[in-house]
């Protein structure tokens, strides 16, 4: 008799547990996609986030910003990850399909760095130099005080927002048909490790093993390199925000995300990573 009231307690206790394990509400999931610049800081953001929020599930994945923000407006993302804004043509096709132009969410900042190999004798350019370089004007290391070797260029693919940025920012033209477009920072930085006569650009916090060029805005500036302290004062000539994009006001766990993003927590991780931080 006994040991079938233990049986019995048995199988009920089993009952009792599947029914609990049925009721137990699965984890809120948020997809983040975009920004091969960002990729890694989204992603340690959703590994610190989600330890203390098991009520979580966030997954990031790059491919560029202009994929990111694509993602958002055919609604296969919900965060899209930019270091671009969205263009007008982009908000267009959001407000059609959601009466929404989207809510813009500056979460940190970066310095686009321009990466030299360590053995090359030019240290400094200015802004009018590397345009005049990545148009394909110049194309000697000669003509800015370097060896007499042919400049190699490297670069983002042109659905980066890097790629976007630097065009408009620095080039202010096209880039020249000799500039070789490569799938992430990471890539651009281990091809000018490779290449004694390259040069290339991407965010800061992909700048190891190279050479950081210093940048001067014009002749007569002194050169600088990107740091907390040239990005806050806007003497670091090629910063920018990075951007989180939405279709509409975050609610529920997402706003609980992103306003840990943007708390003293999240923009510790900023300055841990190489980035740096909103003010």
């Amino acid at each position: 008799m006994k040991t079938m009231n233990l049986k019995k307690l048995a199988i009920l206790m089993i009952l009792l547990g599947i029914v609990g394990f049925a009721f137990t509400p699965a984890p809120e999931r948020i997809t983040v996609k975009g920004s091969d610049t960002m990729v890694i800081l989204a992603q340690k953001w959703a590994e610190v986030y989600m330890k203390s929020n098991p009520d979580a599930a966030i997954q990031v994945t790059g491919g560029g910003s202009g994929t990111g923000i694509s993602a958002l407006i055919n609604g296969a993302t919900d965060i899209a990850i930019s270091s671009r804004k969205m263009k007008s043509s982009e908000m267009d096709k959001m407000k059609s399909l959601y009466n929404t132009k989207g809510v813009e969410i500056a979460c940190a900042k970066d310095g686009i760095t321009v990466f030299l190999h360590p053995s090359n004798k030019v240290k400094e350019l200015t802004m009018k130099q590397l345009g005049q370089i990545f148009r394909g004007e110049i194309t000697n290391w000669k003509a800015v005080g370097g060896a007499d070797q042919k400049i190699k260029l490297y670069g983002r693919e042109n659905s980066s927002g890097t790629y976007v940025f630097f065009q408009e920012h620095v080039l202010e033209g096209d880039y020249a048909a000799s500039c070789q477009t490569l799938p992430g920072t990471a890539a651009v930085v281990n091809a000018v490790k490779k290449d004694p006569n390259a040069i290339g650009y991407g965010g800061a916090a992909y700048a190891e093993g190279i050479e950081i060029c210093k940048v001067k805005k014009d002749e007569n500036s002194p050169g600088v390199v990107a740091s907390a302290e040239t990005i806050n004062s806007d003497t670091y000539p090629i910063s920018r925000y990075l951007f989180m994009y939405i279709k509409s006001k975050p609610t529920g766990q997402m706003k609980k995300f992103i306003d840990w993003i943007l708390s003293p927590e999240g923009q510790k991780l900023v300055v841990e990573m190489g980035y740096f931080p909103v003010k």
